[in-house]
């Protein structure tokens, strides 16, 4: 059964809503209220996480509901953050308004692939599991990371334009890379950690009341961080195609297996180097530097064959016997 009209008017209105927020940010940084502003994107970035989860608990996904999506992302983490990064600065620098530009632009890129991705239907099982760069939320509260930082410390290397314009387009470059970042959509939290996490997320409240803008920094931080780790899992579930299907429980067992027989893994012996050499020795194709270099590298190893044996106290069998 579908849901009322009403029920379904509900995630377009929770975009609607993500499209203001980001919008009054830019009126705040023009009244030189920058803190207001970066609460603003906050606010749209809460909203835009709410309205597909919505959408889909619902059941009132639609095609209008997902191009405003994009238009309200575009708006509020792409054009509103340029806009609050140049009046920041006001000092009517043209690269500064040259690195806003480039911002807004690779951020409607970074929309326009994710909406063309969603409908490829080669993307591997774990592909889902992924966000292909930067995602517009994040990146949104990325560049905005110098301004946090100047509200929090006051003015300092931070607030320099050149730091802010290259600190700008690295994240807009982060933005339409093809680095793969984690989707939170797919995290999934053990029954066992349920408690430590409300815990967490209690202390996480407390910091936030207290210590808003350095949380904020801090989170911003810690998601920086874990960028080489989702490269890492990235690649590994590219190369064990048996822990596409199966839950987070096994996956570690294969990856626990995996790192043990690495652990126990033997290197080739270096005779069998000798083997190939007297191998090609026969077809002809050493030198007779060659062939003596193999005779030492030979007797040597044999030699240590036989010092091993005599180490640990045992004697070889005699074939002959």
């Amino acid at each position: 059964m579908k849901p009322a009209s009403g029920v379904r008017l509900l995630p377009n209105a929770i975009t609607v809503l993500a499209l203001c927020a980001g919008l009054s940010s830019v009126q705040f940084a023009l009244q030189g209220s920058f803190g207001l502003a970066i609460a603003c994107v906050v606010v749209a970035a809460v909203l835009d996480s709410l309205d597909g989860r919505i959408a889909r608990l619902l059941d009132a996904t639609s095609k209008m509901g997902a191009e405003l999506d994009s238009l309200s992302d575009a708006v509020s983490f792409g054009v509103a953050p340029a806009l609050i990064l140049f009046v920041w600065q006001a000092d009517g620098n043209r690269f500064g308004w040259v690195a806003a530009l480039i911002f807004a632009v690779c951020m409607v890129l970074r929309l326009a692939r994710f909406n063309t991705l969603l409908d490829d239907d080669d993307q591997p099982p774990y592909a889902n599991e992924f966000f292909v760069g930067v995602p517009a939320p994040a990146g949104g509260l990325l560049a905005l990371m110098p301004v946090m930082a100047s509200v929090a410390f006051g003015t300092g290397w931070w607030s320099d334009g050149p730091v802010v314009w290259g600190w700008i387009i690295a994240i807009a470059l982060l933005a339409i890379s093809r680095i793969p970042t984690l989707s939170v959509k797919a995290v999934k939290v053990p029954a066992k950690a349920v408690a430590p996490l409300l815990v967490g997320v209690g202390l996480l409240a407390a910091a936030v009341i207290q210590f808003s803008v350095i949380t904020l920094m801090v989170l911003l931080l810690g998601y920086l961080a874990h960028i080489p780790y989702a490269v890492h899992r990235h690649h590994w579930l590219a190369n064990h195609p048996e822990a596409w299907d199966v839950p987070p429980r096994e996956r570690r067992a294969i990856r626990r297996s995996g790192r043990r027989a690495r652990r126990l893994g033997i290197r080739r012996p270096r005779v069998a180097r000798i083997a190939g050499a007297r191998a090609r020795l026969s077809r002809g194709g050493l030198s007779a530097a060659d062939t003596r270099r193999a005779a030492r590298s030979a007797n040597g190893h044999r030699g240590e064959r036989q010092r091993d044996w005599r180490r640990i106290g045992l004697r070889r069998n005699n074939p002959g016997r």
